[in-house]
C-alpha cells in the first residue's frame, strides 16, 4: 500500500489524469432544454385567475345593489330587474322607486304602535280566564272575571244608604205645601178660639166688677185668653218659617240633598267596582303574553308581595312600526313622511311599504343616534301572519315623500 502511494507521488502526471476522471464522474448530467411554450404557462394561469376574480366580484356587487334597491320583491310577486340609471329624486306615483332614489338602509326591530298592558281596576282572585297567547279578540270581549262577593255586598249596602238619604230629602220638601196648609188651618182654629176666650174674659171682667164672679174664675178666664193669644203668635211664626226662602227649612233641605248626593256617589263607586270584576278588552287586537292564571290574586297597585298586577299584554298586529336608531351623521337624510320599504329578516320574500311616522325629539347619547319610527302599511288580512313584535327588520329609505 505504501509502495503504491509512493509510486503515485513519484508519477505526478499519472495521478493528475486519474483525479480528473474521478471529478468528471461525479458531475450531474445536463438538464434537457425546456421548450419555449412551457415557460409562459404560469403567467397565463395568473392572468386567468385575476380576470375570474374581478368578474365574480363585479357580479356580487351588482346583485347586492339590486336587492337593496327594490326590497327583493315587487308588487306583482316577481323579482325586479336591477336598474342602472343615475340618481334622481323623482319617480312615477305608485311605482317602485328607482335605484337612484335610495338614500340609506338601517336595521331595527318591529314594535306595536300601541301596546296595552291589560290590568283589572280592582284587586281580587281570578275565577275565570277566557284567553290564551296568540288569541285575536275584539273590543269589549270578556277576558277574565274577578271574584265579586265583597264588591256586590258593598254595592247593596251603599244602595240602601242612598235610598234612605233620598227619603229624608223628600220628607223635607215633597210635602211642604201640605204642612203649610195644615199650619194655616190650625192657626185659623186658634184664632177662633182666641176670639171666644176674649169674649169670655170680657164678661168675666164685668162680673168681677159687680162682685158676681169669684177671683179664681176670673183669673182662669184671663189666663186662657192670654195663652191662646201666644199660641196664635206661635202658629203664625211657624207658618211664616214654612214659606220658601223664609226660614231654616231651605238649609235643612240643602243638607239633606247633599247627604243624598254623597250616598249616591258612594253607590256609584261601589257599582263601578262591581262592574270592573268583569275585565274586557279595551281594543281589538292579539294577546301577546299572559301574566296571570285562574286562582291568582291580582292587584293593579301591587309591586311586590307576589301579587300579579296585570292579566295580559294586548296589541293590534295590523298597527306596527319599526323602531330604528339612526346615527346622528345620517339623521339629516331622514324626514317625516319619507317613503320606505320594510322587509323582515325572517321573511325575506315579504316586502311592505312604509313611511317615517315619527322622529323622536331626543337623541340617545350612549348610542350617538336619534330614535326614528317607521310605520308599516299592513293589509288587514295579513295582520299577525308574518310580522310580529320584536322581529328584526331592514328598512330602506328613499329620497321621496309618501
Amino acid at each position: 500500500m505504501n509502495e503504491s502511494a509512493n509510486s503515485e507521488h513519484k508519477a505526478p502526471g499519472g495521478n493528475r489524469s486519474t483525479l480528473t476522471e474521478r471529478v468528471q464522474s461525479l458531475r450531474l448530467p445536463d438538464r434537457p432544454q425546456r421548450g419555449l411554450g412551457l415557460a409562459f404557462v404560469p403567467w397565463i394561469l395568473c392572468v386567468v385567475l385575476a380576470a375570474s376574480t374581478g368578474y365574480f366580484a363585479w357580479k356580487a356587487n351588482d346583485q347586492a345593489q339590486v336587492n337593496e334597491t327594490v326590497g327583493n320583491v315587487g308588487d306583482d310577486g316577481k323579482q325586479p330587474q336591477a336598474q342602472t340609471q343615475t340618481k334622481s329624486s323623482t319617480s312615477k306615483p305608485g311605482s317602485a322607486p328607482a335605484s337612484g332614489d335610495l338614500v340609506m338602509q338601517s336595521k331595527g326591530y318591529i314594535v306595536p304602535v300601541h301596546q296595552i298592558l291589560v290590568s283589572p281596576q280592582v284587586g281580587g282572585r281570578v275565577i275565570e280566564l277566557k284567553f290564551q297567547e296568540g288569541d285575536r279578540v275584539t273590543k269589549d270581549f270578556i277576558l277574565a272575571k274577578i271574584e265579586d262577593k265583597e264588591f256586590r255586598e258593598d254595592y247593596n249596602r251603599t244602595l240602601a244608604q242612598a235610598e234612605a238619604a233620598k227619603h229624608r230629602w223628600q220628607e223635607l220638601w215633597k210635602y211642604r205645601e201640605d204642612e203649610i196648609q195644615q199650619v194655616k188651618a190650625e192657626l185659623d182654629d186658634t184664632k177662633t178660639q182666641h176670639t171666644q176666650l176674649e169674649q169670655e174674659w170680657k164678661r168675666s171682667q164685668a162680673l168681677r166688677t159687680a162682685n158676681a164672679l169669684a177671683a179664681k174664675e176670673y183669673e182662669e178666664a184671663e189666663s186662657a185668653f192670654k195663652s191662646m193669644g201666644f199660641r196664635v203668635k206661635r202658629l203664625a211664626l211657624t207658618l211664616q218659617l214654612l214659606q220658601p226662602g223664609k226660614g231654616p227649612r231651605d238649609e235643612r233641605i240643602g243638607a239633606a240633598k247633599a247627604e243624598m248626593d254623597q250616598a249616591h256617589a258612594e253607590m256609584e263607586k261601589a257599582k263601578w267596582k262591581l262592574d270592573q270584576c268583569i275585565v274586557k278588552a279595551p281594543i281589538t287586537g292579539t294577546i301577546l303574553s299572559k301574566k296571570a292564571e285562574e286562582g291568582n290574586q291580582v292587584n293593579p297597585a301591587a309591586f311586590s308581595n307576589g301579587l300579579a298586577a296585570s292579566l295580559c299584554e294586548l296589541a293590534d298586529l295590523a298597527d306596527l312600526e319599526v323602531d330604528l336608531a339612526i346615527a346622528e351623521r345620517d339623521i339629516s337624510k331622514i324626514f317625516k313622511g319619507q317613503m320606505c320599504k320594510v322587509k323582515a329578516e325572517a321573511f325575506e320574500e315579504q316586502s311592505y311599504d312604509g313611511f317615517v311616522s315619527r322622529i323622536m325629539p331626543m337623541a340617545d347619547r350612549g348610542k350617538g343616534a336619534v330614535p326614528v319610527r317607521v310605520k308599516i302599511v299592513i293589509p288587514q288580512e295579513e295582520a299577525g301572519m308574518y310580522l310580529r313584535p320584536e322581529m328584526g327588520a331592514v328598512v330602506v329609505f328613499y329620497n321621496k315623500k309618501r
